[in-house]
């Protein structure tokens, strides 16, 4: 008899760990779409440097565009200001989130699409994004974007 509540027991712990787990990554992905959120309205706003926020701003944060890939945040800002040099050119920013994944305890994985809407254009195309929990914030440190 012991023996079967001890059983019962180690299922009802293990079941409480999947849902605090399973609860965690939805506010993973949560925090992640929040980050995304600000970024699009914060490129709508003109404010480059309010964008970048969504970055890990480190030496070490990789982007991979169409001319190969780039190191370091600022860097990465400065190959913004230097393609989006007004909010003419910017247009108006808008993603679609395709697939969250989580890879590690706290690293993610996201497939999403961007669309700009200019007047005489309307580019858009994909991204690959990895993002890490860094101090408690969630940040894209692989930013891999085709268009």
């Amino acid at each position: 008899m012991k023996f079967v509540s001890l059983l019962i027991f180690i299922a009802v712990l293990a079941s409480c760990n999947n849902t605090s787990t399973s609860k965690s990554a939805a506010n993973a992905k949560e925090e992640i779409k929040k980050v995304m959120k600000m970024q699009e309205e914060a490129w709508n706003n003109g404010d480059l440097k309010q964008f970048m926020e969504g970055y890990w701003k480190n030496d070490s944060l990789k982007f991979v565009g169409s001319k190969g890939i780039t190191y370091g945040w600022e860097t990465t800002l400065n190959n913004y200001i230097k393609s989006y040099p007004d909010t003419t050119i910017m247009g108006k920013l808008h993603f679609d989130i395709d697939l969250i994944e989580k890879l590690g305890e706290d690293t993610y994985y996201l497939i999403g699409r961007y669309k700009l809407q200019r007047d005489k254009d309307e580019p858009s195309g994909y991204f690959n994004l990895i993002w890490k929990s860094i101090n408690g914030e969630w940040k894209i440190i692989t930013d891999m974007t085709c268009g």
